[in-house]
């Protein structure tokens, strides 16, 4: 058995904007799943999707590196946001598992949709043997698991939507508590998901 230095998730997603519901998944990830680290890793634009996100990666790592302030195991990573478009997951795994710490013990965090749409992704089966998928399901929903791969199901409901973010900011309605206090601050700042903007955009996984 190979000894690793440590235990790694990546977390991809458009997040846009990221929420307290990302935060507690990935929370969740870390205690059982005991990871060291989870790297958010925002996508230019979803394979599966015809458009890019409603903020700019600029801006969307801004909020990510603010949510992820004061917590020890969190990073943001851009590696994908100057990539051709679609970039595929299989890609970024290869890039952090050969080139940034072949050491550790990496682990892929994702939704039971995005688990039981699996077998549409490119080259799953490769991204597969270089992680261990960790599932979360939306109102405590668990698929069942795929043989032969290796997989762990966390406990739990999570909650919130980017979806209803924009929303709500481009009606005009508040959204305290829904993110953090400085993602708040960046994205009222900036103002990107206001009226003039495009909220009913649907970006990737919310």
């Amino acid at each position: 058995m190979p000894v690793h230095s440590k235990r790694v998730a990546l977390f991809g997603g458009s997040f846009d904007p990221i929420h307290h519901g990302h935060l507690a998944i990935a929370g969740a990830a870390v205690r059982q799943a005991s990871l060291d680290q989870v790297i958010f890793l925002p996508a230019a634009r979803s394979p599966f999707k015809d458009r890019g996100p409603v903020a700019d990666g600029e801006l969307r790592m801004a909020m990510l590196k603010a949510a992820a302030a004061g917590l020890p195991w969190a990073s943001a990573s851009g590696w994908e946001l100057p990539r051709p478009v679609p970039s595929y997951s299989w890609q970024a795994a290869e890039h952090f598992t050969r080139e940034v710490d072949p050491r550790a013990e990496w682990f892929w965090l994702m939704g039971a949709d995005q688990w039981q749409a699996l077998g549409r992704w490119n080259r799953w089966e490769h991204l597969a043997g270089m992680v261990t998928f960790l599932i979360f399901g939306r109102d405590g929903q668990q698929p069942p698991p795929r043989p032969g791969v290796r997989a762990r199901f966390l406990n739990g409901e999570f909650t919130g939507s980017s979806t209803e973010i924009r929303s709500r900011l481009a009606c005009g309605q508040g959204i305290a508590g829904l993110v953090p206090p400085a993602v708040e601050r960046i994205i009222l700042e900036s103002g990107v998901y206001g009226p003039a903007g495009s909220p009913s955009r649907e970006a990737g996984a919310d």
